[in-house]
């Protein structure tokens, strides 16, 4: 995978021995979380929402309803900024100040390009339904026209984008090593459950 070039925006200032701008580092994050958040200006204020999205190639999907506010602002081109974030592990230290978190953590900037085509619309939401379990576009009803007519789809490219992972244990400061205080990480890990029948 190649590099991704870095800018002004994606440039990490704070945490730089942690940034990523590998390509497969940026996919792998968005291809295992099942939620980001969208954040863009409505009116001078700031708007953020949690959505569900799904990645083809080097763009990154939302959908939701064509009267949703945030989206509209997507609609009339203002940039948005889309965070992604996978939680990985506690990070106890010997001091309060050096506990931390293990993490994935990737932030895209971008101009959302509202797919209109209804066939590329339609694959696109086929794709949705098989990040949940590969296949399952084929098994459910598919949606009708005017389920269509009142979803938006939005594609982002993933080309302005950064990423931060922090592994490992905690960093002590040397005068307290000798401390009798437990020091460790605490995994923590996503787990997708049994299926419950309807």
């Amino acid at each position: 995978m190649c590099e991704i070039r870095m800018t002004e925006r994606t440039r990490v200032k704070r945490g730089r021995k942690i940034a990523s701008y590998d390509r497969e580092v940026v996919n792998n994050v968005i291809d295992e979380s099942w939620v980001c958040n969208i954040g863009v200006s409505v009116e001078g204020e700031a708007m953020v929402q949690p959505s569900s999205h799904w990645r083809i190639g080097n763009e990154i999907y939302l959908h939701g309803s064509v009267k949703n506010g945030l989206f509209q602002t997507v609609m009339k081109g203002q940039t948005a900024c889309i965070t992604l974030c996978l939680l990985d592990g506690l990070v106890f230290s010997r001091s309060a100040y050096h506990h931390s978190v293990n993490f994935r953590s990737v932030v895209i900037y971008g101009k959302g390009r509202l797919v209109e085509d209804p066939e590329e619309k339609r694959a696109a939401l086929d794709a949705l339904i098989d990040k949940y379990s590969p296949g399952r576009s084929a098994e459910a009803r598919p949606p009708n026209e005017k389920e269509m007519k009142v979803t938006a789809v939005f594609a982002f490219s993933i080309d302005e984008v950064s990423a931060k992972v922090r592994t490992g244990g905690p960093n002590e400061e040397p005068e307290d090593l000798e401390l009798d205080v437990w020091a460790g990480v605490k995994p923590v890990t996503s787990v997708i459950g049994e299926l419950i029948p309807d």
